[in-house]
């Protein structure tokens, strides 16, 4: 009996010698939160890879703050040159093959998913936050919070978080049977003290100008009765193709986390699939509607694609 007394005064007195941390206290969303605020006020320098299936895409990601402006740069590491330039909410995209170009966007597209260090408020309705376990990416300690759908018209997710920075380290898309879809991993972190060079000479450059957005004078007033919970229509496009001139509508919508596209177009004359799983999890349905086709792609069930698909009307 006195051993076991003297065992929990033990405990007692580890307790009190080695507090737990803060971080212990956080919930999920708080976690998210912190991560999000990281992403704007932060400096830094990370590496990334990013795994698709059977490719690899390395690419360095620098961010930090320049007369109280984001300037973010984004480096493709392997295939021809190819950058995106952030300044406030202007991004500029280089490539070796065309002409500069910059469109208004608050954030760089194609490394974290733009809910990440957005408002999580949006992301809440499709997903509950719940805390994970934690493990060690790029040397550092990580906090994991598990993204889970609250349906079926979309997948879960998993984001480690840095526990120094707050940063992100990891994300992960999974399917319904948890297998990895998708997967952005930091491999090196570096936090800043001051913005790099490369940043502040992005902010004296001369980008070429704002692009006007898509005309819509003979565009169509397609609508969607029905979309699952938390997905939003974020662009309208009207254009037509390149080369045989066919107008298409396009609207995108997202959740924060999945992202859809929706073409409608005149039927062709080779009817396509109506339904295909191209890879990664991006699904690819089409519906038929008098003689046009409606094609909806996105990394979620097939199932929602085809609803989605088959709400459109035009009013």
């Amino acid at each position: 009996m006195l051993g076991v007394s003297l065992r929990i005064i033990l405990l007692a007195l580890l307790v009190l010698t080695f507090p737990t941390h803060a971080e212990d206290d956080l919930s999920a969303k708080a976690w998210l939160k912190n991560m999000s605020q990281a992403m704007h006020d932060k400096q830094y320098k990370t590496s990334i890879i990013q795994l698709q299936a059977d490719h690899i895409r390395p690419l360095v990601y620098i961010h930090g703050i320049v007369d109280n402006k984001e300037v973010a740069l984004l480096e493709y590491l392997n295939g021809p040159p190819k950058n995106a330039v952030r300044v406030g909410n202007t991004v500029t995209f280089i490539e070796h093959d065309q002409p500069a170009y910059s469109v208004v966007a608050p954030r760089i597209q194609g490394i974290w998913p733009a809910a990440l260090a957005g408002d999580l408020s949006q992301l809440e309705k499709g997903y509950q936050f719940v805390i994970g376990g934690r493990g060690r990416i790029a040397g550092r300690p990580g906090q994991m919070i598990r993204l889970l759908a609250n349906d079926d018209n979309r997948y879960d997710a998993q984001v480690w978080i840095d526990m120094d920075t707050y940063l992100p380290l990891r994300f992960d898309s999974l399917n319904k049977e948890k297998q990895l879809l998708e997967q952005t991993m930091v491999i090196e972190l570096i936090e800043l003290t001051e913005p790099a060079n490369i940043l502040i000479e992005a902010a004296k450059q001369e980008w070429p100008a704002v692009m006007n957005q898509a005309e819509r004078t003979d565009g169509k007033n397609w609508q969607f009765t029905w979309l699952p919970e938390g997905f939003d229509v974020v662009v309208r496009d009207h254009h037509r193709l390149i080369g045989i001139h066919e107008p298409v509508e396009y609207v995108a919508l997202t959740d924060g986390l999945a992202n859809i596209s929706v073409y409608v177009a005149r039927a062709g004359e080779n009817p396509m699939p109506n339904e295909l799983l191209i890879r990664n999890g991006l699904s690819m349905v089409v519906v038929k509607v008098g003689t046009l086709e409606v094609v909806a792609i996105g990394k979620v069930p097939s199932e929602t694609l085809d609803k989605i698909a088959n709400s459109l009307v035009l009013k």
